[in-house]
């Protein structure tokens, strides 16, 4: 048996029991992909992140991202959730406010700027390593419908159409008509598996812009029977997406675009991603998801010899 020290935080929210939970490895070597893997499963959250030294000496980490069906290769929750735990922890030096940071993860270097006060970390801001890439065009609409057991005529809404959109990690985006909608959506795993279990994206991220909270742009909830995942409450790589899906359909060329998403609602984690998206002659040159971290709890993990 090895003992590992871990953190766990909940990660997009400002308060405890919101967010999405995270645990975290501050030092996880030596642990081989089935370790990692089998400690993902024990705390059985959405994503659990293993931190190693840098390949590179001029970046902070490296990190290894593992949902309970694998490792990904980018997600935002785990991104900025580690970064607020090695702050908090004093492994990564606050010298500056937002003090910048890079991670390597499998889509290649991620920056991350991480605001404090007076050394005590607030919130954290990730920029997508990887543009938007625009996959084929998605099932119909009735197709969709049966996966969400809603009716095909609540998909769609506000000059907005299904397309699936990757930033590092392939999402469906699908906008629908109303926060009821949205409500009663559900997915059907038979559906599922017949229509998108081997589509170029298979995780599907709803919308609308219809928020509850004030000062929301919009709703949304994300389900990735894929990744093992039923449903997340906090999906920052699927913020990224998103970013680039509704950059895609602004018909203004140059400027700024922000959104704020509530999401994990109907999951009784209410959570808060702050979205942003640089557009430069038309096209989409920079993506930013952010939030605020809330520090949980810690502890050790004994992990049996491999």
């Amino acid at each position: 048996m090895t003992r590992y020290r871990f953190h766990t935080a909940d990660v997009f929210t400002e308060r405890a029991f919101g967010g999405n939970q995270l645990a975290v490895l501050p030092d996880a070597r030596g642990l081989t992909d089935e370790q990692m893997l089998a400690v993902t499963r024990e705390f059985n959250y959405s994503e659990s992140v293993f931190v190693l030294p840098p390949d590179d000496a001029s970046n902070t980490r490296r990190l290894r991202i593992f949902t309970p069906g694998g490792e990904l290769p980018f997600a935002g929750h785990p991104t900025l959730g580690a970064a607020h735990v090695l702050a908090a922890i004093g492994e990564i030096l606050l010298d500056a406010d937002p003090a910048r940071i890079v991670f390597e993860e499998g889509v290649g270097p991620v920056r991350v700027a991480v605001r404090h006060d007076d050394g005590v970390p607030v919130s954290a801001q990730l920029t997508a390593a990887q543009p938007p890439e625009y996959g084929p065009k998605p099932p119909t609409h009735h197709a969709l419908a049966r996966v969400l057991s809603i009716d095909a005529n609540e998909i769609g809404g506000e000059g907005l159409t299904p397309r699936a959109v990757s930033c590092g990690v392939p999402f469906l985006m699908v906008p629908l008509r109303d926060r009821a909608a949205l409500g009663r959506a559900e997915i059907d795993l038979d559906q599922w598996a017949q229509v998108l279990a081997d589509f170029w994206a298979p995780h599907v991220y709803l919308v609308c812009g219809d928020p509850e909270r004030p000062g929301s742009d919009l709703r949304a909830r994300m389900f990735a029977p894929g990744m093992g995942i039923v449903e997340d409450p906090a999906t920052g790589a699927a913020a990224t997406a998103l970013a680039g899906y509704l950059g895609a359909f602004d018909n203004r060329s140059d400027g700024t675009r922000r959104w704020v998403v509530e999401q994990g609602v109907e999951m009784g984690r209410p959570s808060i991603l702050h979205v942003e998206a640089d557009k430069r002659d038309g096209a989409i040159v920079e993506i930013r998801v952010g939030g605020s971290t809330v520090m949980m709890a810690e502890g050790t993990i004994e992990v049996p010899a491999a």
